[in-house]
């Protein structure tokens, strides 16, 4: 492994990926931008259940939010991020 990478924050980035309710939420946003309420419709939860682990997505930099007036809208935050799910997707659909 290299030796500049810190593996307890490696460790951290990926148990993210090991909730079902991220992954539902993360997968939402590879489809563009979505406020809260968008999102919870989508992936059959509630608001602040989603409110909840967007908060945790935005904390590890998985997600970003912009204000437009007073709708907050989440995306994927960077392409990183977007690659790692479509090849974890693209790796599981080659079974």
């Amino acid at each position: 492994m290299h030796t500049d990478i810190n593996v307890s924050e490696l460790t951290e980035f990926f148990k993210v990926f090991s909730d079902e309710t991220r992954l539902k939420i993360l997968d939402s946003l590879l489809n563009g931008d979505k406020c809260v309420s968008e999102i919870a419709e989508e992936v059959n939860m509630s608001s602040s259940c989603v409110s909840h682990q967007l908060k945790i997505l935005r904390t590890l930099n998985l997600v970003k939010c912009s204000k437009s007036g007073q709708n907050v809208n989440y995306s994927i935050s960077d392409e990183h991020i977007r690659i790692i799910l479509e090849y974890g997707i693209e790796h599981i659909s080659e079974r």
